[in-house]
């Protein structure tokens, strides 16, 4: 099966990675061949918190981009040490590569050796077709995935969908909560946050939530420690949706993140934490308006 096959991490997959899966798209029909997408399950970068898992990367390359076959290679210690000519004539033997097509910035080898120049003369000299894409901007900006990752970190939500092309979103099992929400008169879904995945700032946001069967409710979300009623320190993510109230434990949701409406607070008891929740609640319907 031949392919043409499109390089990166693809981490938040924005649109600047939009590009880049569009021309392979473009050149996959030119040559006859199937698109393609490479990606690794972990970062070459392991400090770096996560946008999005393997499975939302996935998902919106399938959903929003139409390709469909996605290779997600195993970063080991075998494959971090492996030559950047060596990872070409991987992708061609095993992976029946005809033609590759990265970003202007792609690096790749052992040590990041490899860059776009010399994938472009290693692939002339196979016989391959290669093309690389140029840098894509946004309001004056380049548009990457550490400039989302600093937008997401400070709440800036709206101009993080507009660089990534989509809502930022954390997706998860329904886990059981402390049924606060409830007492509160706002009952809550609660996902515990994935293992490396980046957070919003803490605080209330505008949100809506898919259900896996398709439904989608508008509503809010606190991110955060919930200072008011515990002490634990964890941070948890807490959905309370408008005209909802059915259980939703060990159910797929995917919340995305539209407006961020203030930061987290302590109040002094939960009388005043429940007027808050109301505010919040008139400030997001206002916004879904």
């Amino acid at each position: 099966m031949k392919r043409v096959i499109a390089l990166g991490f693809f981490d938040g997959v924005h649109i600047g990675h939009g590009a880049l899966l569009k021309r392979t798209s473009e050149i996959a029909e030119e040559l006859g061949a199937y698109p393609a997408v490479m990606t690794f399950d972990v970062p070459p970068m392991k400090s770096v918190e996560l946008i999005t898992s393997p499975a939302e990367r996935a998902d919106i390359i399938r959903r929003q981009y139409g390709i469909e076959d996605i290779i997600l290679l195993h970063f080991d210690e075998k494959m971090r040490r492996m030559l950047w000519n060596d990872f070409i004539l991987m992708l061609r033997d095993r992976y029946d590569a005809v033609c590759l097509v990265a970003g202007y910035d792609f690096r790749f080898g052992y040590m990041g050796d490899g860059d776009s120049e010399k994938l472009k003369s290693e692939c002339a000299a196979l016989g391959l077709g290669s093309e690389i894409v140029g840098k894509v901007e946004l309001c004056g900006e380049a548009v990457t995935s550490t400039r989302i990752r600093e937008l997401i970190a400070q709440g800036d939500l709206e101009k993080a969908a507009k660089f990534l092309g989509h809502p930022f979103f954390v997706s998860g099992q329904v886990a059981h909560g402390r049924r606060i929400g409830h007492a509160l008169g706002a009952p809550t879904v609660n996902l515990t946050p994935p293992e490396g995945k980046l957070l919003p700032a803490r605080g209330v946001y505008a949100t809506r939530t898919v259900i896996d069967i398709g439904e989608t409710f508008c509503g809010i979300t606190n991110v955060g420690v919930r200072p008011t009623v515990s002490d634990s320190g964890r941070v948890s993510i807490e959905t309370h949706l408008f005209d909802f109230d059915a259980d939703l434990y060990g159910r797929e949701i995917k919340v995305e993140f539209l407006k961020f409406l203030r930061g987290e607070l302590k109040f002094p008891n939960t009388n005043e934490l429940q007027a808050q929740i109301e505010l919040d609640r008139i400030a997001a319907q206002k916004y879904f308006e």
